[in-house]
């Protein structure tokens, strides 16, 4: 069974709640239930994991090098456009990761638009709600399997 970290940063604890007309009402737990069962259906086991903390989320992507995880899909929050120390533990691990973002950071605050974690990601995927989760699940089972005929993973 392969085997994929699902890590969230800031405020995505908050889901459901904080601004639901940008982030959607589902909450972090429901986006959570469901990928759950839609990893079932790829034979992936997920470990899933949410942190305000920098330091905390470089430790979890250590952790999933360490313990030979598969594929990581990371929500890095407002890290994303500023946590060069967050880029790099993503880069020294060399596991396929998808970066993912409920909303679509391009038409948003022209800030949201720069991603330092995006350059050493696989992809990323965003504005598409917690469908961007499973849109990313989907891209690392495609990438497992081998099939990479449409521009997988490698």
């Amino acid at each position: 069974m392969r085997k994929v970290s699902v890590i969230n940063g800031p405020n995505l604890d908050l889901l459901g709640v904080r601004e639901p007309g940008i982030y959607g009402k589902l909450s972090l737990q429901d986006i959570r239930n469901r990928l759950e069962d839609e990893a079932k259906g790829y034979n992936i086991e997920l470990d899933f994991y949410q942190s305000n903390h920098e330091g905390d989320i470089i430790e979890k992507i250590h952790e999933a090098y360490k313990n030979k995880y598969d594929g990581i899909i990371i929500n890095p929050g407002a890290f994303t456009h500023y946590s060069y120390a967050i880029r790099d533990a993503i880069s020294s691990v060399m596991i396929p990761t998808i970066e993912v973002h409920l909303s679509n950071v391009y038409s948003r605050e022209e800030f949201r638009s720069k991603s330092v974690i995006a350059p050493v990601c696989a992809g990323q995927i965003s504005g598409l709600g917690a469908d961007s989760y499973s849109a990313a699940l989907f891209a690392l089972a495609i990438g497992f399997s081998g099939d990479t005929s449409e521009g997988g993973l490698q």
